[in-house]
């Protein structure tokens, strides 16, 4: 009796030991990261974008400064490496990172066979970029992706088939969201969430959407206090991608991300695509090696050029839909280089029935995006005042110094600079975002379906753009 006792003991602990393992090995009921320094060990994929770079911009404990890049020979690993080295070499907190390359054009199953690492980041070739993520999580690698994840309604599908393999094999997909973490988009949630301010998210109309995001970008432009350099297919948009799936990709998540927070979007049932609409910047030969440094457009460019030798681009887009019934509306718009003096710029509105939270960042805010708070007519002004102060008051204890001005009817939140630390540094943000959720061995539940959201939304909208 005693002997089988003991031999019915030993069964379930060996059963139990063999689920556990099981179950870290695919990831599921924990994880394989605790946090520990050197733990995340990554591989660099093909990098084509400077993105690439930047989440190497400062150090990481929990990251191994060794990182194996895996690329074709050619200008854009030779740049990616001379940026990992001006972030070594520069005097004011030089970075430690050791670069492992390999080189060829089997980079792809190199990496997948050797598997020095656990993390694999992705910036490049956006028409690559899915194929890449699905191989990645086929093999049980973590992928750390910058946007776009796809930029065609087929690779969509395909992106949808990666999170399920993600799922099956353990493993995080995630995308670099590095506007979340921009003080006047945190401040401007913040405040959404406080009725006595906000009141009640208005649903709004197509034609007067209750949310709009926009913004101007330009081709040419400084980076880390450099004259940019873009790889030549950046301006095929069936390698970057057309700036309906390109930039919107922010637009769309800051869009969802501040309306409707923490809530799960299913794109079947929640979305619904209301207005679509492209069009190109022209790009001249001129304007293409200033950007590119390359002496012409290669041939894949030069088969679309008009009759004046001009490349169309179309770098433009701007889709209306609906989440959950509240209508949105997203714009991108690329110009080759800004005026003197300007930058690029970025626009935000959210409608509540008590205020309307406006982000704006023109001549007037010194091309800095600011934060105002616009009460609604009719309002009671007092008592509006009165709620507003203290829910800033409140925000001081997150974050100390804003303060709230007076400005002719509306309210301008004043935020301190030490606040303001600039889209390069965001990827250092997003990064120990990801780096914990691989700890908690899992995204928030809201995350995966809201991406998929967001790429159907974007895909989707190229597709109905593109058949007018």
């Amino acid at each position: 009796m005693v002997r089988k006792l003991l031999l019915t003991v030993l069964l379930v602990a060996l059963t139990i030991m063999s689920s556990s393992c099981l179950e870290l090995e695919m990831g599921g009921g924990g994880s394989q990261f605790t946090g520990a320094k050197g733990e995340v060990k990554i591989m660099t994929l093909d990098p084509g974008h400077f993105h690439a770079a930047l989440v190497q911009k400062v150090m990481y404990d929990q990251v191994s400064p060794t990182v194996y890049v895996y690329a074709p020979k050619g200008p854009d690993v030779v740049d990616h490496l001379k940026r990992i080295e001006g972030f070594n070499t520069r005097s004011d907190n030089p970075t430690d990172w050791r670069e492992v390359v390999y080189t060829g054009d089997d980079f792809l199953e190199k990496m997948l066979a050797e598997r020095p690492g656990n993390v694999v980041v992705l910036s490049g070739n956006n028409k690559k970029k899915t194929r890449y993520i699905k191989a990645c999580v086929d093999a049980g690698l973590n992928v750390f992706a910058d946007k776009p994840m796809c930029i065609t309604p087929e690779d969509f599908e395909l992106l949808k088939e990666a999170f399920v393999s993600a799922k099956e094999h353990g493993v995080l997909i995630y995308d670099i969201m590095t506007e979340r973490s921009e003080i006047t988009t945190i401040l401007q949630k913040e405040l959404s969430q406080v009725k006595g301010v906000f009141g009640k998210l208005q649903k709004g109309t197509p034609d007067d959407p209750a949310v709009v995001q926009e913004s101007v970008h330009h081709f040419f432009k400084y980076v880390s206090g450099n004259p940019i350099k873009r790889p030549g297919w950046y301006f095929d948009t069936t390698q970057q991608g057309e700036g309906i799936v390109d930039v919107t990709t922010h637009l769309v998540d800051l869009a969802m991300w501040g309306a409707l927070p923490g809530e799960v979007i299913d794109y079947a049932d929640d979305i619904e695509i209301l207005k679509t609409k492209r069009w190109p910047t022209m790009i001249t030969l001129e304007q293409y090696q200033k950007v590119t440094r390359l002496d012409d457009f290669p041939p894949y460019l030069k088969e679309r050029l008009d009759d004046n030798g001009v490349l169309p681009c179309y770098a433009n887009g701007e889709t209306t839909y609906s989440a959950k019934g509240i209508n949105m509306r997203v714009s991108v718009t690329w110009n080759y280089q800004a005026p003197e003096g300007t930058k690029d710029t970025h626009y935000s509105i959210m409608k509540g029935s008590k205020c309307s939270l406006v982000v704006r960042q023109g001549a007037e805010q010194n091309y800095r995006t600011e934060l105002y708070v616009e009460p609604v007519e009719g309002i009671r002004a007092g008592v509006f005042a009165k709620s507003l102060v203290k829910a800033v008051d409140k925000l001081q204890g997150k974050y100390p110094g804003v303060k709230l001005d007076k400005l002719n009817g509306a309210w301008h939140i004043e935020i301190p600079d030490k606040y303001r630390i600039g889209h390069e540094a965001h990827f250092g943000e997003v990064t120990k975002r990801y780096l914990q959720y691989l700890v908690d061995g899992k995204l928030p539940n809201w995350e995966e379906p809201n991406m998929i959201a967001k790429y159907y939304t974007n895909t989707t909208a190229l597709k109905m753009a593109s058949e007018k």
